[in-house]
């Protein structure tokens, strides 16, 4: 059993450093938090806009970033300025949503596998469109499911946000990734992947498409990334196939999150830029992250992420709760 409180543990692709807290006693009713419905409007926007029956992406801002700075600063960032020195100095991107057909305003979870590959095929080919138009530098797309999570609305949808920058979080992954390639001379996420399953501590779920587990430097309790075992960097050449992989997937972790109680979670979709070629480098996946704690001032004070529950105790909790694994003897010894 480790001496101290905290177990340092390294990302091995960003090298960040997280503290897993390994001297308490897992209680799993600490972790068990329902997602709280959205107070919605009289009418749902997300049910009459755009027109139509079925899967939708809506335009909600244009030019959605406005970029403060110097225009030598635009300049550098690759943004044409639209006034001279300082100050407000562009009006780019946008924000949107793809929306599940009217009246859909349950989980993803349980909703029909044919709506949420559709919702999957519209969040592919919003990324081929915005790189098509090479104006933005990244596109993100989010999950916010419970108002703890940051949810607008009980309508199922993801956000899209086409940004003129590559998120920090992104670029340390870009980053990293590379270094670990010329190190290992192989894709991190790939050995992920293998080591994973071969491993099986802390796997989810696999099918011959998809990989699911919980990373070993977790940033939060039950924190699940979904990967596709074919390498590829960038989510907007996934195949019909690969979609359906990922769908599947998606709704099968999401459901196990059941155990505790259906939680708040921010889906996020981590992909290759719009208008960088990371082929060999990078390989697209999603990150599960349940709201299930509070930021607390070590955490905000140093950046150090704080995860109470480590990776190993989550997976147990989740697929002993499904009835896949054995229930463990006890949780207050430190997996590694």
């Amino acid at each position: 059993m480790a001496g101290g409180m905290f177990e340092l543990r390294r990302d091995a692709i960003t090298g960040w450093w997280v503290a897993v807290v390994v001297d308490r006693d897992f209680q799993r009713s600490r972790f068990t938090r329902a997602a709280e419905p959205v107070r919605d409007r009289e009418t749902c926007g997300n049910c009459v806009e755009p027109a139509g029956g079925g899967v939708r992406h809506r335009l909600l801002k244009t030019n959605a970033f406005t970029v403060a700075g110097t225009e030598k600063e635009a300049r550098e960032a690759g943004i044409d300025a639209r006034q001279p020195g300082l100050g407000l100095v562009a009006d780019v991107g946008s924000w949107g949503t793809i929306v599940a057909p009217p009246e859909h305003h349950g989980p993803l979870a349980h909703e029909s596998a044919a709506i949420v590959v559709e919702m999957l095929r519209g969040a592919r080919d919003a990324i081929v469109a915005a790189s098509a138009a090479a104006q933005t530098e990244y596109f993100q797309v989010v999950q916010n499911h419970g108002r703890q999570a940051g949810a607008l609305t009980n309508h199922l949808c993801f956000d899209t946000y086409d940004l003129p920058q590559i998120p920090h979080r992104i670029g340390e992954e870009l980053g990293g990734a590379a270094r670990y390639l010329i190190r290992e001379g192989v894709c991190p996420f790939c050995r992920l992947v293998k080591d994973e399953v071969a491993g099986r501590e802390r796997l989810v779920f696999e099918d011959a498409a998809s990989v699911a587990f919980a990373p070993y430097a977790s940033r939060s309790p039950f924190e699940i990334w979904v990967v596709p075992r074919h390498h590829e960097a960038d989510f907007g050449r996934a195949t019909d196939a690969q979609l359906t992989s990922a769908a599947e997937t998606l709704q099968k972790v999401l459901r196990l999150l059941d155990a505790l109680e259906g939680p708040p979670y921010n889906l996020v979709l981590h992909t290759a830029p719009l208008r960088e070629r990371v082929d060999d480098t990078y390989h697209w996946h999603w990150e599960i992250h349940p709201r299930l704690r509070e930021i607390a001032g070590l955490e905000l004070g140093t950046g150090l992420p704080v995860n109470p529950v480590s990776p190993e105790a989550a997976v147990e909790v989740l697929l002993e709760a499904a009835g896949l694994r054995e229930p463990a003897a006890s949780w207050d010894a430190p997996r590694r």
